[in-house]
């Protein structure tokens, strides 16, 4: 299983990502919870229904998720002042995140990051991922985990499991890939993402998250003066 986790004190030293004024400005603590309304992730693509849903822990920590791309759309954090920020940038609708969202705070899939020219090899077989970042495939291709709307289950108010299978020769990749996503609100407090999958043939597969981060709020302005820690045994190293 692999796992991803974002406990305040890493967030408070974690900054990826530029400004967004997309969503809604900072509400009042009644008002955190519905926002960014439901309203405007009710709809279908490709004939699958999408939601938005929200986490909650009463450690202080608020999320809201939706099963268009397994993403992140808001986590809720309690500054110093006691006040409620919005931390993660993102969009108001599903029909901005079509447009314009591209993978802000997607899950990402099969492969996050570039594949070169899009090619790999396995077992002596060549694959072809389609090009979509010239000249390599990037996460996933044009229709990645980002693009797809997954199953969705709530077992309490401080989990939600998305489930997705990428059938064979989904963009170019080899076997069927149940994939599992876990968001987890921990009473830490910190946002937990556990990832698991599964496959009936030899493929290749990198999941991870692209959320975009303001310690400001979104929309406050730059990330200039943050500063970014990544406790990290390896790296992988530009070409």
């Amino acid at each position: 299983m692999l796992r991803t986790y974002f406990p305040l004190i890493l967030l408070s030293l974690m900054a990826l990502g530029c400004q967004s004024e997309s969503k809604s400005d900072k509400p009042s603590e009644e008002a955190v919870t519905i926002l960014p309304a439901k309203e405007g992730f009710l709809a279908e693509v490709d004939g699958d229904s999408v939601g938005l849903y929200y986490l909650e822990h009463p450690a202080g920590i608020r999320a809201s998720v939706t099963n268009f791309g397994a993403r992140l759309v808001s986590l809720w954090v309690k500054d110093e002042a006691g006040a409620w920020t919005d931390v993660a940038l993102g969009f108001n609708t599903l029909a901005e995140y079509q447009k314009n969202g591209g993978f802000y705070g997607a899950t990402v899939g099969r492969y996050g990051n570039r594949i070169a020219k899009g090619q790999f090899v396995i077992d002596g077989q060549t694959y072809q991922a389609p090009i979509n970042n010239e000249p390599n495939s990037l996460h996933g291709g044009p229709k990645g985990f980002f693009g797809v709307v997954w199953q969705v289950s709530q077992p309490d108010p401080q989990s939600l499991v998305f489930t997705y299978l990428s059938p064979d020769g989904d963009m170019g990749y080899p076997g069927n890939l149940q994939v599992k996503v876990t968001y987890t609100l921990t009473a830490d407090p910190g946002l937990q993402i556990d990832y698991e999958a599964s496959t009936d043939a030899p493929t290749v597969v990198n999941l991870t998250n692209h959320a975009y981060w303001n310690l400001n709020g979104e929309g406050s302005g730059t990330i200039n003066d943050h500063l970014l820690l990544i406790p990290a045994a390896n790296i992988t190293p530009v070409d």
